[in-house]
């Protein structure tokens, strides 16, 4: 397998990624040790918002442990229940996560489901919980993302664009590989490379983004879960476009449709929606309340006379 990596159009030429590195003759996965970051980044930045907003800090630490295996396991699980194929003859493989097979929504479900147990055994609230969780999350992604990069997969349709990657075609699977991409491939030195979009650094630079903005909406918010929402809909938003770009897409059984694609459709539409009608119950409330001590207020001297 040719190990090199390019982005022609940006003048970057990568001569030798591993997907692994070797200590005392133990091979390390680069996309495990990603993941590993991404976790740990994940629940320091948790615990500094936890911080800033008076919470515990620990208490993310607590959630994390659960947060983190759980999560794995709903990312694997989601993953192999829309590649049914791929495993259905070799069960055993479904337990080989080191080469890659996990899908971030399914991550999400199995986190979130993790938080509200863990709130209803600690009598916390899930919303604060998820509002202060999802910054980690979604910068663990951000991450993680780079994981996809020395696995040399999560790459979208042929381009020739400014970010466009190069990569040798023996170092994909060959499922991924369109007729498009086969149409453009570049024989260099006997070795046919192929040329496409790099999703997996979209998708990273999209989760930083969103991060930015979760940050910078924390004032504005007015109910428990709203961050949380945001997040869901802004992750969701960028997850659609990127996800139509992919070559390796997760297909709903029956119908074809790309289950993330629709999921990230649902849940943006769904986020907006809820945030929409919750913050103008609040507003609502809050101009009958303050009518009401207006009123109070006006009638106050005249039951003194």
């Amino acid at each position: 397998m040719h190990k090199t990596i390019d982005f022609p159009n940006l003048g970057i030429h990568l001569d030798n990624v591993g997907k692994a590195f070797s200590v005392f003759g133990f091979d390390i996965a680069f996309y495990g040790m990603i993941i590993g970051v991404g976790i740990l980044a994940g629940i320091l930045i948790a615990m500094l918002q936890a911080k800033r907003t008076k919470q515990n800090p620990e208490t993310y630490v607590d959630l994390a442990i659960y947060g983190v295996i759980f999560g794995i396991i709903g990312a694997r699980i989601y993953y192999v229940i829309f590649s049914w194929d791929m495993y259905k003859n070799d069960l055993l493989s479904i337990f080989n996560i080191r080469q890659g097979g996990l899908a971030i929504y399914g991550g999400v479900i199995g986190a979130v489901i993790t938080v509200f147990v863990f709130a209803r055994k600690r009598n916390l609230a899930p919303g604060r919980l998820l509002d202060t969780a999802c910054l980690g999350l979604v910068l663990g992604q951000a991450i993680g993302r780079w994981g996809n990069f020395f696995n040399r997969e999560a790459f979208g349709e042929y381009t020739n664009g400014l970010f466009a990657m190069r990569i040798p075609i023996d170092a994909v699977r060959s499922s991924d590989v369109t007729q498009q991409m086969r149409d453009h491939l570049e024989m260099i030195d006997g070795v046919g490379y192929i040329q496409v979009h790099p999703t997996f650094l979209y998708e990273s630079v999209w989760c930083l983004l969103v991060l930015a903005l979760l940050l910078f909406y924390h004032r504005r918010q007015m109910f428990k879960g709203e961050i949380f929402l945001v997040y869901l809909a802004g992750y969701g938003f960028g997850r659609f476009w990127i996800e139509g770009l992919r070559t390796d897409q997760l297909l709903l059984p029956g119908i074809g449709w790309p289950v993330s694609r629709v999921l990230a459709f649902l849940l943006t539409a769904g986020s907006v929606v809820l945030i929409v009608k919750v913050r103008k119950t609040m507003l609502r409330r809050r101009t009958m309340h303050r009518h009401r001590k207006r009123v109070q207020e006006e009638a106050q001297p005249a039951s003194e006379e």
